[in-house]
């Protein structure tokens, strides 16, 4: 397994920056890099058990999808779960954590690599993590950019 860990401070509340990466799916695509669309599989609001479809756009213009689901749904603070169908085998893990207004959002993932990406190896993890730090990036420069959902709870932006 190859383990993926990348780090954010953001300046926005815990609840702000979680809207924005585990509820606002249909924007992923804004401040994610590959994704071209999220389905949410199941009818229930978002928590334990919730399923997801991520379409892919990838490097070398390759499309992929794969499926995702949560088993861990500890609003605003961690959300976890596993790659359930697709490319990848493992799994992943958002830590929020909030200090003076500002949020520490911790990405891990624990993966192997199957199907047509395994024959890409190295040259395609290299990417990958490539792309998992520009997004935390991105992710950063979306929020404290005022876009995204803004929580009830949350300052106004």
């Amino acid at each position: 397994m190859t383990r993926l860990r990348e780090e954010v401070d953001i300046d926005a509340p815990a609840e702000r920056v979680w809207a924005v990466v585990q509820e606002d799916t249909t924007n992923a695509p804004k401040w994610s890099n590959h994704v071209a669309k999220i389905e949410k599989l199941d009818k229930n609001p978002p928590g334990k058990g919730t399923r997801y479809r991520y379409h892919l756009d990838l490097p070398g213009g390759f499309k992929e999808t794969l499926e995702v689901e949560q088993s861990v749904y500890n609003k605003p603070k961690h959300c976890a779960g596993k790659f359930t169908r697709g490319p990848l085998k493992g799994t992943w893990s958002y830590k929020y954590t909030e200090k003076d207004g500002w949020t520490h959002v911790v990405y891990e993932m624990d993966y192997e690599l199957g199907g047509f990406l395994r024959f890409a190896g190295a040259l395609f993890a290299g990417q990958y993590a490539e792309g998992i730090r520009h997004n935390m990036v991105a992710l950063k420069k979306y929020i404290e950019s005022g876009k995204g959902p803004k929580p009830s709870r949350a300052k106004s932006f």
